[in-house]
This record gives C-alpha cells, structure tokens and sequence, in this order.
C-alpha cells in the first residue's frame, strides 16, 4: 500500500510569508518530503494586516481578502508541487491553517478567524483541502489554540526524559511531554514571540525583522520597561491560555512607554527581546521544572540574541534546535497542518484538551473534497 502524502500550509501571525511542505507520516515521526516558501504579495500582506485590527467597512473587506488569500495559498500549494514534482493527484489532502484575523479567546463568547478560502484552493488544486481548525476546539469549550502540541507530542516524546518544545513565531507558545506517556502533553502560549520586536525594526528600521537580533545587541535593557511589560495580568493567567498579535501590538507596547520616554530605539528592542525570552523562561519554570531539554522551533530560534538570552535564563536545561531532533525548525508547523489534515481524513482527534481547555477531544476542522 503506497504511503500517503499530505501537504501543510501555514501564514503565522507575523506574515512573513506562506510555508508549504509536503510529508508522509509513517508510524511513528515525520517524514520531510519538500518545502517551499511562498510570498505573500506586499499589497495584499498590507490589507491583511489592517484587517486584523477593527476598521471600516470590515465585511467587504473580509470577504474579498477571503478570496483573494485562498488564491495565495492555492498558488504556494501548486508552486510546491511543481518545484518537488510531485503530480496533485499523489498528494492525499491539504492541511490549510489559514491567515489569522482575529482570535478571541476570551469574552462572553469567544471566537476565532482564519481566512483563505478552501473552496479555492481545493478548486485550483484539484486536492481534498482541509481547513478551519481552531473553531471546532472553540465550540467544545476551548481557546482554538495552540494546535501545534499535539503534532510536537506524536513526534518529540520520549520516554527517557521530560521535553519542552517551544516555538517562536510572533507568539510563543510551549508544548510540556513529560516523559511518562500516561501523563498528559500541556502547553500554551507564552505571550509575544516575534511580534513586537518585528513590529519596532518596521517601525524604525523599515525592515521586516532584526536580522539575528544584531540591533538589539547595540541596546541596553531598561528594567523599569521588562517590569512594566511583565506586570500585564495575561503573565500571570494560570494555562490554558492562548493569546494573539490583537493584543500584544504596537499599541500595547506604547501604552507602556509612557514612563520611558528617555530610551533609545535600540534600548528598546533589547527590552523586547528580554520581554520575549523572561516571559518564556518563567513559563517553563512555573509549569515544567523537571524538564531538562528544551528543542526550539520557528523564527525566533534564528534570533542569536533570543536564544543566548534563552540559555542564560534557562542554564540549568539543554536549550537546542529541532533540528538536532530530525526536523527542520522552520517548517514544522506546517507539517503540523498536514498532519491535522491526515487525523481529520482519518476521523482522529486533532486537539489536546489538556493544552486547549476544551472539553473532550475533537475531530478538527472542514473537509472540502
């Protein structure tokens, strides 16, 4: 029997661009087939990013950006395929997470939206697609997010020893296996990740991102910021918790340097790279303090400054790139998606209540064949 193949696709809320990568899953692991990372257009990643925040005419805007994303993803899928040659009739299904507009997970009624629509992406492909993730995990009493644990359990855990896998994306979130395979997976997100510091390079380098974190090392860290920064209350939620870019924004952050008007730019960029790492240090320590290694994914494991601020937080744990553990760090949520698309086909839960708070385990997601 031939193996299958499915194909993930993910935007992070940083939209620096759509990743597409193509696997098969055999009992046990992953199997990386091919990746390709496609671009969003500079216009329409602009009007995506105004869209996350409440405006004007919002409906409209929403449904023509639906479209106009779905047709994106659909492009990136197909670039994907031709770049491995692999024909679309191989390929089992699409895993689409979608480009996150909103997500709400607290409030009197709680939501959460991706947009890009699979009707067409299924319709340009040819491929079943599966898409609309988080809102089934909402509808069962939890926060939609993080999803990306359950894929870390099925390919991290080990029986050996108490893991960590943290993934840097504009938000950062944790993923706790303990050793003993009767003990639940936990995770949840931290709080910012690249956000904020990617949102202040734009705002006063013009570029995306701190290469390597190198302008933060010409700052120095103001205590009296990290300690403003830290006082917020989601710091000291209990998990599950789940947050997104809404609310650790740009606007967050100028409500909080009001007192220190005085810091250079570059100080403050190694205050949000303080931010970033201290709050996930505490994260580990407060729910985790067995654990000893820690395997680091997504954007943030390039950011040299991070990740030493990470080791010096951290001295007592091994802190390491997934890829010392058979998996390319900047590809793994979505192979994530690709494998929710595989237990969505397969009628398998896809969530962790333990990481999420819903009630019971659910078959994630809407197939469109």
């Amino acid at each position: 029997m031939r193996e299958e193949i499915y194909l993930g696709l993910m935007s992070g809320t940083s939209m620096d661009g759509i990743d597409a990568a193509l696997a098969r899953f055999p009992e046990t692991g992953a199997e990386l087939i091919a990746t390709h990372s496609h671009p969003w257009p500079d216009d329409l990643r602009r009007q995506l990013k105004d869209l996350t925040r409440p405006g004007e005419n919002e409906i409209d805007r929403l449904g023509r950006l639906d479209a106009l994303a779905g047709e994106t993803f659909a492009a990136a899928a197909l670039e994907l395929l031709a770049k491995a040659g692999v024909a679309p009739s191989a390929v089992t299904a699409i895993g689409s997470h979608g480009q996150t507009i909103r997500h709400r997970p607290d409030g009197e009624t709680p939501f959460t939206l991706q947009i890009g629509d699979p009707n067409r992406i299924a319709e340009r492909t040819g491929i079943t697609t599966v898409a609309d993730f988080r809102r089934r995990d909402m509808a069962a009493g939890g926060e939609g997010a993080p999803l990306a644990p359950a894929f870390h359990a099925h390919i991290f855990r080990n029986e050996n020893e108490a893991r960590c896998v943290l993934n840097i994306g504009g938000i950062a979130n944790l993923t706790l296996l303990p050793a003993n395979r009767e003990a639940p997976a936990t995770g949840f997100d931290t709080g910012p990740g690249n956000c904020l510091l990617d949102a202040w390079s734009r705002r006063h380098l013009n570029r995306p991102f701190d290469r390597d974190g190198a302008w933060a090392t010409t700052g120095k860290v103001s205590p009296s910021l990290l300690e403003a920064m830290l006082a917020d209350a989601y710091f000291r939620r209990p998990p599950p918790k789940s947050t997104g870019v809404e609310y650790f924004s740009p606007d967050w952050l100028d409500r909080r340097l009001g007192s220190d008007k005085g810091l250079g730019e570059a100080d403050i960029q190694a205050t949000l790279t303080a931010l970033t790492a201290e709050s996930i240090a505490r994260g580990i320590k407060g729910s985790m303090p067995g654990c000893r290694r820690i395997l680091v994914c997504g954007g943030g494991v390039h950011n040299n400054s991070l990740m030493r601020q990470l080791r010096d937080r951290l001295d007592q744990h091994e802190v390491e790139s997934t890829a010392a553990h058979g998996m390319d760090p900047d590809w793994i949520e979505a192979v994530a998606f690709a494998w929710l698309a595989r237990q969505t086909l397969w009628g398998k839960p896809g969530n962790l209540p333990s990481v999420t708070g819903a009630n019971h385990s659910v078959v994630l997601g809407g197939v469109y064949l």
